[in-house]
C-alpha cells in the first residue's frame, strides 16, 4: 500500500483502506500473509498527516464496531438455549459478537516487530480526539484494553540503568524525564553515580523503550531539598554506608500507556531489590513535588475555613500595584524580604498540609502525586519549606516539597485504609501542622 494513499486520506483512499482491512479480517492465506497485510496498514497510517490519521481512526471507530443486530440475535439464541451444552455454545457465540472487528484487526499488529510500539504511539495520538468524540472514545477503550493486557506487570522486565548503558537509551532518559529536567550529560552522569540508582521497566517487544523509570539517591537521613540532592559538586557518599533511599523522580515515558499502572509495582520492586543488595538501607522515602497546590490555593482555598492570618496571606496572590506577590517574596534572596518569607512560612505549611490531607476528589486526594503514593501505602512524613525554588517548583507549590515514607510493615494497612475509606496516613509532624 506504499505511496497509494494521500496524506489527508481523501474519500477514494478510504475505499482502498476498506479493502485492505477486509483482507486482514478475512484472514486468507498463511501467517506471513496476515503479517504482510497488517504491515501495509501500519505503513499507510504512518504516511498520513494529522487529518488523515483522524479519518483513519474514525473509519475504525464507526465501520468496525460491534454489529448490534448480530449481538441482539446472539442474545436471543442464548435465551432460547436448552441444556448446558447449547447454553455454552450460545455464550461463546455472544462473546465473539461482542468483540468489535477492529479489535481483531488491532491485535494483528502485535505480530509485527515494531507493532506494539506502533499501537502505543497510535493511542497517544488518539486520546486527545477521543475526549471530544464518543465514537473515538470507544475505540480508545478498545486499544487501551489490548495494551493493558499486553503490558501486564508479569510481562515486564526491571532493569537498572547505569552510566555504562548504551547512549541511545541514556538520551531517552533525558528526553522523558518529567519531574526534574536533566540539564546536561554531566547532570545525567551525576544522577547515575555510585550513590545514585535508576531503575526502569521494559517490555520484551519494546526492548529499547523504557516504560517508566525512577531515580533514587542513597543518602543519610531523609532529604528535604532537591537542590542539594541534585548538586553536581556535592561529595559522593559510600552507598554501603547510606541508611536512606530517596525516590526523587518517577517519569512515565509512553503517553499511549496512560491509565496502565506501573508506578506502584516499580517502587515496590526497587525497594525489594535495594533491600536485598544493601541491608544498610533502613528508610525508604520520596522527595516529591506538590503539583496542584498553587492552583488549589488560587481557586479553592478560600472555601477551607481559613484563619485571618491565612486570608491575609492569600491577598499576596493578587497584590496591589507595585507590591511583590507571594512567589516573588519566596524567591527573593534579599535580606529585606526575610521577615516576609518567615511570616509566610507557617501559614503556607499549614495550608499545604490541609491540601494534601483534606482536599479530595471523591475519596481520592486531589493532588495526583499524593494520590499515587497514598494509594501505594505510603504516609505523608513531612512538608519541606523552600525545597524547590525553580520556576516550576514555585509555580506548582510555592517552592515546597513533601516526603512520603514507605514504612514496610505499614504499607498494606495504609493502602487498605486509603482505598477503602480515603484515610490518609500521616506523621505526627504533619498532624501537628493541621
Amino acid at each position: 500500500m506504499k505511496n497509494v494513499v494521500e496524506p489527508d486520506l481523501p474519500t477514494g483512499d478510504i475505499e482502498k483502506l476498506r479493502k485492505k482491512i477486509k483482507a486482514c479480517l478475512d484472514g486468507r492465506g498463511g501467517e506471513m500473509s496476515a503479517r504482510a497485510r497488517a504491515a501495509e496498514l501500519g505503513e499507510a497510517y504512518l504516511v498520513l498527516n494529522p487529518l488523515g490519521r483522524r479519518r483513519f481512526l474514525e473509519l475504525l471507530a464507526t465501520d468496525y464496531d460491534v454489529d448490534n443486530d448480530a449481538v441482539e440475535a446472539a442474545i436471543e439464541r442464548r435465551r432460547a438455549s436448552e441444556g448446558p451444552e447449547q447454553l455454552q455454545l450460545a455464550t461463546n457465540d455472544l462473546r465473539r459478537q461482542l468483540e468489535p472487528p477492529r479489535t481483531r484487526l488491532l491485535r494483528q499488529f502485535n505480530e509485527l516487530r515494531e507493532g506494539v510500539k506502533f499501537l502505543v504511539d497510535l493511542r497517544a495520538e488518539l486520546m486527545p480526539w477521543a475526549r471530544e468524540d464518543p465514537a473515538l472514545a470507544a475505540l480508545d477503550q478498545d486499544v487501551f484494553g489490548l495494551l493493558a493486557s499486553w503490558f501486564d506487570i508479569g510481562f515486564l522486565d526491571l532493569q537498572q540503568i547505569t552510566w555504562r548503558t548504551p547512549a541511545a537509551l541514556l538520551e531517552k532518559l533525558i528526553e522523558y524525564e518529567a519531574v526534574h529536567a536533566i540539564r546536561s550529560w554531566d547532570d545525567l552522569k551525576n544522577r547515575l553515580g555510585d550513590d545514585r540508582c535508576c531503575y526502569a521497566f521494559f517490555h520484551p517487544r519494546m526492548p529499547d523503550e523504557p516504560l517508566i523509570f525512577v531515580e533514587v539517591a542513597l543518602v543519610n537521613g531523609i532529604s528535604t531539598n532537591i537542590h542539594d540532592l541534585l548538586d553536581e559538586q556535592a561529595p559522593v557518599i559510600n552507598p554501603r554506608k547510606a541508611d536512606t533511599a530517596i525516590f526523587y523522580s518517577i517519569s512515565n515515558c509512553q503517553k499511549g500507556l496512560a491509565g496502565v499502572s506501573f508506578g506502584n509495582f516499580l517502587i515496590k520492586r526497587v525497594v525489594r531489590d535495594l533491600s536485598a543488595r544493601m541491608p544498610n538501607l533502613k528508610t525508604f522515602s520520596t522527595l516529591s513535588p506538590i503539583p496542584g497546590f498553587m492552583r488549589w490555593l488560587r481557586t479553592e482555598a478560600r472555601d477551607a475555613d481559613l484563619s485571618e492570618r491565612e486570608m491575609r496571606m492569600l491577598e499576596l496572590l493578587q497584590p496591589a500595584e507595585g507590591e511583590p506577590d507571594l512567589l516573588e517574596i519566596i524567591r527573593s534572596g534579599e535580606p529585606a524580604e526575610a521577615n516576609n518569607r518567615n511570616t509566610l512560612q507557617g501559614p503556607l505549611l499549614k495550608l499545604c498540609a490541609r491540601y494534601l490531607t483534606a482536599a479530595k476528589k471523591g475519596r481520592q486526594a486531589l493532588d495526583r502525586v499524593a494520590h499515587f503514593h497514598l494509594a501505594n501505602g505510603a504516609r505523608i512524613e513531612q512538608i519541606n519549606w523552600a525545597a524547590d525554588l525553580s520556576d516550576k517548583g514555585l509555580h506548582q507549590s510555592a517552592g515546597m516539597m513533601v516526603n512520603y515514607l514507605y514504612k514496610l510493615p505499614d504499607i498494606e494497612k495504609n493502602h487498605e485504609s486509603y482505598s477503602g475509606s480515603g484515610g490518609v496516613a500521616m506523621s505526627s509532624a504533619v498532624r501537628k501542622l493541621l
